[in-house]
């Protein structure tokens, strides 16, 4: 599961670096969403996952 959040994350960074950039505007409101998930997503990934190993 964590590998799936780190794939998803990148992908949202990217589209970040795009809509953030100005070449797409129409793309940073869906970028930011998808970064502010996918952030939440690999803190409650690594949580969960330190929590099985102990």
């Amino acid at each position: 599961m964590l590998a799936w959040t780190l794939v998803f994350l990148s992908f949202a960074l990217v589209a970040g670096i795009i809509g953030f950039g100005g070449m797409a505007t129409a793309l940073a409101g869906i970028a930011k969403l998808l970064f502010g998930v996918f952030i939440v997503l690999f803190i409650a990934s690594l949580v969960v996952g330190t929590l099985r190993r102990g």
